[in-house]
């Protein structure tokens, strides 16, 4: 019976380990892809306002995103920039290499979904605070007490894109000044411990005509 146990909590190990080897090295791919090389020129089409130097930026916010998704697993994951969702688009568009890119960064293909197509109307919000979450992570900021907006949540503002979603950190002060704009970011780290996956009240979605990846 001992012999049964140990043999068990080896096989354990082996697999909690293969699976962080695994993260990891889909971490790296994720990092290393030549993103701008294959989407330069697609998203200076979509956004000709852009700048060379802003498009390094949208693409380097591309991969937080992705990054976070590898992190997440199969949980939904929002996408909370408009200008990074518009790269994503472009990306999807070259199929096969799109495919081959998911099997290896993710283990399965990425699937882009719709906000009005989600299992149900809190998988948006939901998917929103869990991608403030691990992009606040990724950077190193406390996601209940944040100290400035990880660069997912910052980019559409810093870059004035159109149709973009700008989020705040401090709203009542926006809002006392007369500036009723935006989403409100504060709400987004509330509730229990980081690891969880709501908070009390809903604070909208906050991806607009929607999206987000995840099975």
């Amino acid at each position: 019976m001992a012999k049964i146990i140990v043999i068990a909590i080896l096989l354990l190990l082996a697999t909690v380990l293969w699976r962080n080897w695994s993260r990891q090295r889909r971490a790296g791919y994720i990092d290393a892809f030549p993103y701008r090389r294959m989407l330069d020129q697609r998203l200076a089409a979509r956004r000709p306002e852009l700048t060379e130097t802003q498009r390094g930026e949208v693409f380097a916010a591309l991969v937080d995103y992705f990054a976070i998704c590898n992190t997440a697993g199969r949980r939904m994951v929002a996408m909370p920039s408009q200008a990074v969702d518009d790269a994503w688009h472009e990306f999807i568009l070259f199929t096969r290499q799109y495919d081959k890119y998911c099997r290896r960064a993710f283990g399965r293909f990425l699937h882009h979904t719709p906000a009005e197509a989600m299992a149900s109307p809190t998988q948006a919000s939901q998917g929103l605070r869990r991608a403030w979450r691990l992009a606040c992570r990724r950077e190193g900021i406390d996601p209940q007490k944040p100290d400035r907006l990880p660069r997912l949540f910052a980019l559409d503002a810093r870059l004035g894109i159109a149709g973009g979603f700008v989020y705040r950190l401090d709203c009542l002060a926006a809002q006392q000044g007369g500036d009723a704009s935006g989403y409100c970011a504060s709400h987004l780290g509330c509730g229990g411990s980081s690891g969880s996956d709501g908070c009390s009240g809903d604070s909208g979605s906050g991806c607009g005509g929607g999206c987000g990846g995840g099975d």
